[in-house]
């Protein structure tokens, strides 16, 4: 795997396989002139990431029809071999398919307390970056999350 190489098709390739081994990443970018981060659900279709965010937060307006950063990774499984990718590229909102939409899997149930209701972005990767860190011996494993999995907020 490639280190620090944007925009090659190898390391794309790489990317969406690594992407399509976890469901949640961050996406950043700009809102109100400051930074963001912010959950979400992603899925890789046809080399395309497609999001699943909360639409009550109104995170996705800034991101739809911007360039957004969405990074995903395994640096907290406890695996010998740690990887982080991330993508940049224009969003933008769209209306899944039935299949995509089953690829997504359940929402969540709550998002801070209130219903979940789900928006989605397609980001065309335009910039790609895979970064792999081995270890030569595999970090701690990692403890559970101390809220209880339906008071986490997701999106």
């Amino acid at each position: 795997m490639s280190t620090e190489e944007t925009g090659t098709e190898a390391v794309a390739a790489d990317a969406i396989q690594l992407l399509s081994r976890v469901p949640y990443g961050r996406v950043a970018t700009i809102m109100r002139a400051m930074p963001f981060v912010a959950p979400a659900r992603h899925i890789v279709d046809d080399g395309r990431v497609l999001l699943r965010m909360h639409q009550g937060f109104g995170y996705h307006r800034a991101c739809a029809g911007g360039v957004v950063a969405y990074g995903a990774d395994n640096l907290n499984s406890g695996a010998a071999h740690l990887w982080s990718v991330q993508f940049t590229g224009t969003a933008e909102a769209v209306e899944p398919t039935d299949a995509q939409l089953a690829a997504f899997g359940p929402a969540p149930r709550l998002v801070d307390g209130e219903p979940f209701a789900p928006v989605y972005l397609r980001v065309e990767p335009r910039f790609t970056t895979v970064h792999a860190l081995d270890s030569a011996t595999p970090p701690s494993t990692p403890q559970p999350h101390p809220y209880p999995e339906s008071d986490i907020s997701t999106t």
